[in-house]
């Protein structure tokens, strides 16, 4: 009876409030997370305003074709059968520094384009504008591999080493844990896969 008058007064049972507690922690560190991957993302970028810039060409990009599935597909010229799983903003790692862009997860590869385009010389001097871009098919992938920066466990970093030792490295995801996860994911499910 006396339970009754509580849950119809509307008082919080105990149970219920512990509940209640977790749930709203679990979205506090979700929250948290969000907000630490946004940072490392912009402190990665060479300038807020440049990094700004980049992700309102891809936003516009991605709209003028109709989704991230058609950006990958028409950047990477998708195979049949071939299924994106993930999209995540990140950089790419280079001896020129951070190049941010989207890394594309799919069931056939793990591939990079940059944001914006960047300017090349070509061997007879002229200057050219590409988007840079990386395609590593799942089964020339040897592993992938998570890192941390000791003195800032915030900033992490996924490195997929291939076959022939090539190492590229990932960094700034929004969401880090999910990208690593479907990277791994993908890897295991590739027709004969290297790494389970």
């Amino acid at each position: 009876m006396k339970n009754q008058l509580a849950e119809s007064s509307g008082a919080i049972i105990p149970k219920q409030m512990d509940s209640m507690i977790y749930r709203m922690d679990k979205n506090r560190k979700k929250a948290d997370n969000f907000v630490d991957g946004i940072r490392e993302h912009l402190r990665l970028g060479p300038k807020l305003s440049e990094t700004v810039k980049g992700k309102l060409s891809l936003g516009a990009r991605i709209l003028q074709l109709g989704g991230v599935k058609r950006v990958f597909r028409q950047i990477f010229c998708a195979k049949e059968g071939e299924k994106l799983l993930k999209a995540s903003q990140c950089y790419l790692s280079t001896t020129a520094g951070p190049i941010a862009g989207l890394l594309f997860i799919s069931t056939h590869r793990v591939a990079f384009c940059s944001d914006r385009s960047i300017n090349f010389s070509c061997p007879n001097g002229e200057l050219v504008r590409i988007h840079y871009k990386v395609s590593i098919p799942l089964r020339k992938i040897k592993r992938a591999n998570q890192g941390k920066n000791m003195k800032k466990p915030s900033q992490k970093f996924m490195e997929i080493v291939t076959m022939d030792n090539f190492d590229f490295w990932f960094m700034g995801f929004l969401n880090y844990q999910k990208a690593f996860s479907y990277v791994r994911q993908a890897i295991s499910q590739a027709p004969n896969p290297v790494q389970k």
